[in-house]
């Protein structure tokens, strides 16, 4: 009898659950947008419990991706698919050519995942962690490179890199309002703010991107931070 009941009160659980999933989809019921799983991924928002996953939801929807990254406070063109580099194909790209507050050192290519996940460091860990520390914005983003047909590690052969699709770029340094740079190849595990600025950035990225690899990686990556949007989930 117990049992029975128990189950009886389980379905009626999963039933108010269903109803209230419906309800919330349809806009009958109002619940705060950090709670509410069907809003878009708004950039400027502060991050609450779903944002991880509203970013992973849409870099697997190129329209949804597109409508994200136009809340961003971010200044870019769209990219022309193309085919012509053969496997290294581009689609749903853009050229980013600086952030809100912060220009780089070149515009890039960026697949719109790449993109619509740096909009999302910037604003909510690279800016936060450079306030923190130095009590000083990053001014400017200096990159080795995004859109690149090779494959990983330059190999002649083997898996093609996310580079190949725009979907990664290499970071070597941060540059702060005052002028200070911030060099992953010499001040990654210093003791120093320095040293600490670039870990706390490296952990931040990691709740964005789907790989992120730097010096404690391998002896390729000792300069550099590569951030992709890959299939595979790395923070090294």
């Amino acid at each position: 009898m117990l049992g029975r009941l128990s189950g009886i009160v389980l379905l009626a659980t999963i039933a108010a659950a269903l109803v209230f999933t419906w309800l919330v989809a349809n806009e009958r019921v109002s619940i705060p947008e950090r709670w509410n799983p069907f809003t878009p991924l708004d950039v400027q928002a502060p991050p609450g419990p779903l944002t991880s996953w509203k970013l992973w939801r849409v870099t697997r929807d190129p329209a949804a991706c597109k409508l994200a990254l136009k809340t961003a406070d971010l200044t870019y063109t769209n990219v022309p698919d193309s085919n012509a580099a053969g496997n290294c194909a581009l689609t749903n790209a853009v050229r980013v050519q600086r952030f809100a507050d912060m220009r780089v050192s070149s515009s890039f290519v960026a697949s719109c995942p790449l993109a619509l996940g740096l909009a999302m460091f910037e604003r909510h860990a690279l800016q936060p962690t450079a306030q923190s520390i130095y009590g000083e914005r990053v001014r400017e983003l200096d990159h080795v490179g995004s859109y690149a047909c090779r494959n990983v590690n330059h190999s002649s052969d083997g898996a093609l890199s996310q580079h190949a699709s725009a979907n990664a770029i290499d970071i070597e340094a941060f540059v702060l309002t005052d002028g200070t740079r911030i060099s992953i190849a010499r001040d990654w595990s210093a003791d120093s703010r320095a040293g600490r600025f670039l870990e706390q950035t490296r952990d931040g990225a990691c709740g964005l991107f789907h790989a992120v690899l730097g010096p404690d990686y391998n002896a390729l990556h000792r300069a550099h931070f590569h951030l992709d949007m890959g299939p595979y989930n790395v923070c090294r």
